[in-house]
């Protein structure tokens, strides 16, 4: 093994046989236009990929994310629709990729219980679909499947490890769950390079309003300007693990370059409550956010997660990946982009070395 130093840290990479590829790595990103898949594509554009992502229709994908980190005319966006086993296979089939990163699926807890069916659907026929295609094409292929925390359900005052077990509170975990155990049992049957990510809570300015994490600091924003003076919100007891979601997809891209396959918790191995995210951010903007925060309860979900605390010692050990960035910066990066919101450039640059 071989350190290479990515960030200012050195990650675990395997050392390269031979020369140098005569044409770069292709990797195929399913679900690019979310804030994970613009990221993840600025990354591994920074990293000499050649990237395609998918989108149901591709004429129609969202591409805001692509054009604010500046990679949109580098990427180039194919019709997939992951449940869809025909399409799957022609895509992947047609790019061939050396890697694939699954991000594809429904990715609202809350909206999980309004629409498990579609839920359940869209996460584990997607990733089914993709270990068919790879089973088919070629072994060769390496596959990283987006997990969550949310399948953990409440850990508790126990941080959570790769080796606990899952207690899934709602559609949308229950659909990870899935995915996680086929990821898991086509590894081992068929000897496929694929793992699961475990990934914690993770913000930028390129996360959606329906977001609550967003909805704070846009809401805090807009009462700073005096356009608001009201913020609606439901359990503020909740407890999570929030991180920077640009360092988020460097752990991706390291899970597949091990030699094994390997699945892995991702986190800042922090957890604060939603109050405290709720009353930095207002801070933030020299508001105190009692003074403008109120609880409804029909905004609480059927079953909710109080506690949520994460174990990303593995992912230290053998990726050589940890958090440089902890909630507070989520915070302040959050609202430093929404406070520049009119410009021409809204969220940050993400450079990556």
């Amino acid at each position: 093994m071989r350190k290479l130093h990515i960030a200012g840290q050195a990650k675990r990479v395997p050392k390269e046989q031979g020369s140098c590829p005569a044409e770069p790595k292709r990797a195929l990103i399913c679900g690019i236009g979310g804030q994970d898949g613009a990221y993840l594509a600025a990354f591994l554009k920074s990293k000499g990929y050649q990237v395609f992502g998918t989108s149901r229709d591709s004429a129609h994908c969202n591409r805001k994310g692509l054009a604010q980190l500046g990679v949109d005319s580098d990427v180039q966006i194919m019709s997939m629709a992951t449940g869809d086993f025909r399409s799957v296979m022609l895509t992947v089939s047609k790019i061939a990729p050396h890697e694939i990163y699954n991000l594809a699926g429904q990715t609202s807890v809350g909206l999980s219980f309004e629409q498990p069916v579609e839920t359940i659907d869209s996460i584990s026929i997607g990733v089914l679909n993709l270990l068919e295609a790879i089973r088919f094409v070629g072994k060769q292929i390496k596959l990283y499947n987006a997990g969550s925390s949310e399948c953990f359900g409440d850990t508790g005052l126990k941080a959570a490890n790769e080796d606990d077990p899952f207690r899934p509170r709602s559609p949308y975990a229950v659909a990870k769950v899935c995915a996680h155990n086929l990821v898991s049992s086509y590894r081992e049957a068929y000897d496929i390079h694929a793992c699961t990510g475990i990934l914690f809570n993770h913000e930028s300015p390129l996360r959606p309003q329906r977001f609550v994490t967003q909805k704070i600091v846009q809401a805090a924003s807009q009462i700073a300007a005096g356009l608001e003076d009201t913020l609606v919100l439901g359990n503020l007891d909740i407890e999570r693990d929030w991180g920077w979601a640009p360092e988020y997809v460097e752990g991706m891209w390291l899970m597949l370059q091990q030699e094994q396959a390997r699945d892995y918790v991702i986190a800042t191995g922090r957890t604060v409550s939603l109050a405290y995210f709720v009353e930095k951010t207002f801070a933030h903007y020299g508001l105190d956010w009692r003074r403008h925060v109120k609880q409804d309860t029909t905004l609480l979900r059927p079953s909710d997660i109080r506690h949520s605390m994460a174990d990303p010692s593995r992912a230290a050990r053998e990726l050589g990946w940890s958090a440089k960035h902890d909630v507070d910066h989520v915070i302040a990066e959050m609202c430093r982009s929404a406070q520049h919101k009119q410009t021409v450039s809204p969220a940050p640059a993400v450079a990556f070395a």
